[in-house]
């Protein structure tokens, strides 16, 4: 009987993979990507399913308690969170399961620790050769092994994602940072690594799991506070990519083939996606993490001239409506805002119009990856309206407006022409070689990057000042108004 219900554990298991496989696959595309969440998740309850019929499972009032606290607390939440708080939630979310992988690693090394305290164990000790180490003692290292690793990599994970989620609050300032901090964060480093190493060695109390713990944790808030606010959506998929990977880590220390292929596909997945996010910005992940991008109120060296020109939403929903193309590029402003469904309804009058309209997204718009996508698909926006940066940049020249919305950063030309400017080399969407541009700001201010935009001063440019949901509302009557 054992050995089937073995079996079926492992066939759901290999199901539920397939499922997180498929799932991630569909995730790929906006048309399919709900879908796609769906599958995954079924995946998630069958491994969740399956593992109450391990060998050797117990505490299962626990276990189920915890299971029905911490859906409700998701689905609360997940139903109640504004779109503009959506990279806070991801980012708590993916800190709680690096959090959860550390916590599997340090009651395994709590239990090791309890169990050989005393023992007199050590793995090199000098009465122990090799040829005579047991099969035992070889599992227990391992095991120790892959325990430090994932609760390492989880740790950091955890307390790094929460750093991130409290700058993306607000709780935090942007950024954190004192004179030889790379020299701490890297002294800090080798004392993780040293405490892990002894607790591989052999070395294992209570005493030295809790330091091991405590620096890990603390190593994970440096290296997230000296980080800029523009460079939260590449810390977001770091995070996700080490979350997964603890998982995985785990999953070979519990040889769970669901932890190990979940833990993979998530840490694979991030990986490529922090890759990407990177590329976006023209720079290294190691620049992100030690380098000054997204200083919050660093400065250009190079003069912005000219003035910002005013101009009311009569006049620009005028411009646009006889225009033929039109781009529209929104950015957190709009999130901010909730201005999507306005902006949907205004881009569908002037399609009525006969114009043609496309939106324009920057691979880091927003405050997280795939922020501004998701906005506008929760309005409705048809994908094929969609274009990214490579697509939509050689259009520019023939467009007769170009419409931004709460976007700053992102279409910053400095990026291309300043080289004292900490976003230099970042790829931008070049709004300014658009014939006519408006923008939709609801100040003078600067973006989250701290850096003034030139853009706001060209010559073709013209400011809508006001909230976006209600400059957006104004464009709309406007229109509806004109030869009527």
């Amino acid at each position: 009987m054992n050995g089937w219900v073995t079996v079926l554990i492992k066939a759901s298991y290999l199901l539920a993979a397939l499922l997180f496989i498929l799932g991630l696959k569909r995730m790929s595309s906006p048309r399919t990507a709900r879908g796609g969440v769906v599958w995954a998740g079924f995946g998630m309850l069958l491994a969740t399913l399956a593992t109450f019929f391990l060998p050797g499972m117990h505490n299962f009032a626990l276990i189920g308690l915890a299971l029905v606290l911490g859906g409700a607390v998701a689905w609360i939440t997940g139903r109640r969170v504004a779109m503009t708080s959506m990279p806070q939630m991801v980012a708590i979310y993916n800190g709680l399961g690096g959090g959860a992988a550390a916590a599997i690693g340090a009651v395994e090394l709590w239990r090791f620790a309890d169990s050989l305290q005393g023992s007199g164990w050590r793995l090199l000790d000098s009465t122990v050769r090799a040829s005579h180490v047991s099969n035992d003692t070889l599992v227990a290292v391992s095991t120790i092994a892959l325990a430090v690793l994932g609760s390492l990599i989880g740790a950091v994970s955890f307390s790094g994602s929460m750093i991130a989620f409290a700058k993306l609050q607000g709780w935090i300032d942007r950024r954190f940072v004192f004179s030889g901090q790379r020299l701490v964060n890297g002294l800090l480093f080798l004392l993780v690594v040293a405490a892990g190493v002894l607790l591989v060695w052999g070395q294992l109390s209570p005493q030295l799991v809790v330091a091991f713990f405590i620096l890990a944790l603390v190593l994970g808030v440096m290296m997230t506070l000296p980080i800029g606010g523009a460079d939260m959506p590449v810390v977001i998929s770091l995070y996700n990519a080490l979350t997964g990977l603890a998982v995985a880590v785990d999953g070979f220390m519990l040889q769970n083939e669901a932890m190990i292929i979940a833990g993979t596909v998530v840490g694979a997945a991030g990986t490529l996606l922090t890759q990407l996010m990177a590329r976006a910005m023209n720079r290294s992940l190691g620049n992100v993490l030690f380098g000054n991008f997204g200083g919050g109120g660093a400065s250009s060296e190079q003069e912005i001239g000219g003035a910002q020109k005013p101009i009311d939403a009569a006049d620009a929903a005028v411009m646009m409506a006889y225009a033929e193309r039109v781009v529209i590029v929104p950015g957190y402003g709009l999130a901010v805002a909730q201005a999507q469904h306005k902006v949907w309804e205004f881009a569908q009058l002037l399609i009525q119009r006969g114009v043609k309209v496309r939106f324009a997204i920057h691979p880091v718009a927003g405050r997280m990856p795939g922020h501004m996508n998701v906005l506008l698909a929760e309005a409705g926006v048809p994908y094929d309206l969609i274009a990214d940066m490579d697509d939509i940049n050689p259009e520019f020249p023939n467009t007769d407006v170009a419409l931004v919305i709460g976007a700053n950063d992102v279409v910053n030309p400095v990026a291309k022409t300043d080289p004292s400017s900490p976003i230099y080399g970042m790829p931008i969407l070049d709004v300014g070689t658009a014939k006519n541009i408006i923008v939709i700001k609801r100040g003078r201010g600067t973006g989250f990057a701290g850096i003034e935009n030139a853009l706001f001063y060209a010559d073709n440019t013209r400011m809508l000042f006001g909230d976006g949901q209600q400059a957006v509302g104004a464009l709309v009557t406007e229109v509806k108004m004109v030869d009527g």
